[in-house]
């Protein structure tokens, strides 16, 4: 099998690839290296461009005529970004991945998989959501997956296209063998502003301490990054026979499965790293919700997946990609150590 991943040179779409290859998947990589980098996708074909541009999509089929699925990785996903600049978001996430779909059908490329978000679902008290929960996005980031999502469901029931539809909950950590990672030295999400902090000696903001949790703070469920990885190879592998009797598009949700406050990840980080991290509070951002953890049954049904790594190692393997991205990056980045020390 050869798969055309869109957004390949990025954090999760690199991820992926890595993963595909270890299961004897051929890759072909397409990024516009607005925030992907070159160095993760030296090791495949890779082609440097938009995937709205069609005469593009089309030489990229020409040249690999046996490409038989697209993993479509690519789209901007800063929540606060999103709220100052929705029209950017709405453009990128929907109007280039709805012609990335006219490309990908009028080659005949009839599998497509969505790296979707659990963003999408309706704020609710830090619970478990299955696919079924409500949605109800709370930012032009969430607004923009369910949108493109809603688009999808139609046009499967309309065309050849077969879909499955991920949502992701809180990626983290790297490929184990540090082939990627984060591309950016300092990521938005709760757990890079943790590193920020620990690196720079500056206090990381609790944002929000009045959510209806256990403990006022926000809820998430941190899902390795290599784990997510495994589930899109299992998609891949499985995609025919979850899509043959579907209608629509088809839903499933990864997480670990475990929810985990703010707090608790504070804790946890401190654990790992041995280092004590200054924290203070601050008011809930805007696009903010109180979270949610994954149920994982549809997951463990149609994919036979269950996450097998822990937040512990998830942060572990951040700090380690963290350490050596400087060098495999030639760029800036903290300087992140595991002590090797661990705080009851």
């Amino acid at each position: 099998m050869k798969v055309l991943i869109t957004g390949g040179a990025g954090f999760i779409g690199s991820t992926v690839a890595s993963k595909c290859v270890d299961a004897g998947i051929d890759v072909v990589i397409l990024d516009n290296l607005l925030t992907g980098r070159a160095e993760f996708a030296h090791r495949f074909p890779f082609y440097c461009g938009d995937i709205a541009d069609d005469k593009l999509l089309d030489k990229i089929f020409t040249d690999h005529p046996d490409i038989g699925a697209t993993v479509h990785c690519a789209a901007l996903i800063v929540v606060g970004d999103s709220v100052s600049s929705p029209a950017r978001y709405y453009e990128n996430n929907v109007s280039k991945s709805l012609a990335l779909v006219s490309s990908v059908l009028r080659n005949g490329c009839g599998r497509f998989v969505f790296s979707s978000s659990a963003a999408v679902y309706a704020p609710g008290e830090g619970g478990c959501v299955d696919e079924s929960s409500p949605i109800e996005p709370q930012s032009p980031y969430a607004h923009s997956k369910a949108q493109f999502e809603t688009m999808l469901d139609d046009i499967v029931a309309a065309t050849d296209l077969s879909a499955i539809s991920l949502r992701y909950f809180n990626p983290v950590g790297a490929d184990p063998e540090l082939r990627s990672g984060t591309p950016s030295a300092h990521p938005t999400h709760a757990l890079g502003k943790l590193f920020e902090s620990y690196s720079t000696g500056t206090p990381f903001k609790v944002t929000g301490t009045d959510w209806p949790t256990r403990d006022g703070s926000g809820v998430r469920d941190y899902v390795h990054v290599w784990d997510l990885a495994d589930a899109h190879v299992r998609a891949l592998q499985r995609f025919d026979r979850i899509t043959a009797d579907s209608s629509g598009m088809t839903v499933v949700n990864l997480g670990s499965g475990r929810g985990t406050t703010v707090w608790e990840l504070v804790r946890t980080f401190e654990n790992v790293l041995g280092e004590d991290i200054d924290v203070v509070v601050a008011d809930r951002r805007t696009g903010d919700t109180a979270g949610a953890y994954a149920s994982n049954d549809r997951a463990l049904r149609l994919l036979g997946w269950v996450p097998t790594f822990t937040l512990e190692q998830g942060i572990e393997d951040t700090a380690r990609w963290l350490a050596v991205r400087s060098h495999l990056l030639n760029s800036v980045s903290p300087n992140v150590t595991l002590s090797g020390r661990r705080r009851g």
